[in-house]
């Protein structure tokens, strides 16, 4: 964009591969305690959560970074087209909505682990679990349409 200094502009792949990598780690703790692996889930849990952590203080910083420097909130959707448009929308509505409920069902599922509240934190887990995949997931895929999908917008 326009005016967005080089290390800003970067923000975006940065946080694409900061929400892939929590994915990851979600999969990756996921089989570690099936396993019964249950130090080598917690590490890999702890992981992912400061993780997302650091994207959104990536994703913030980048939004800041845009409104103050080109006064946009932030990259429009450059394809042509009503059904690849809505399939975006619909994916970033739901990535945006479940977005906000992560870090609050992500600390209480943590939170519960901490006290050795085992049940609770399993029956929250099975809920924060596949939201939180989800929104990783997504949000590559809305980097991918945003950046990367044939036509898009510079």
């Amino acid at each position: 964009m326009s005016g967005l200094p080089e290390w800003a502009a970067a923000l975006p792949a940065v946080n694409a591969g900061l929400n892939g990598l929590a994915g990851v780690m979600l999969g990756v703790g996921y089989v570690f305690i099936k396993r019964k692996m249950r130090s080598a889930h917690a590490l890999t849990m702890i992981a992912a959560f400061g993780t997302s952590i650091v994207f959104l203080a990536c994703y913030l910083t980048y939004h800041y970074a845009l409104s103050a420097y080109t006064g946009e909130a932030g990259k429009k959707f450059g394809h042509a087209g009503t059904t690849l448009r809505t399939v975006y929308f619909l994916i970033l509505v739901t990535h945006v909505f479940l977005a906000a409920a992560v870090p609050v069902l992500a600390s209480i599922t943590l939170y519960r682990a901490w006290r050795q509240d085992w049940m609770r934190h399993r029956r929250i887990a099975l809920v924060t679990f596949p939201i939180w995949v989800y929104v990783s997931i997504t949000g590559v895929i809305i980097y991918v349409m945003l950046y990367h999908w044939p036509g898009a917008a510079p």
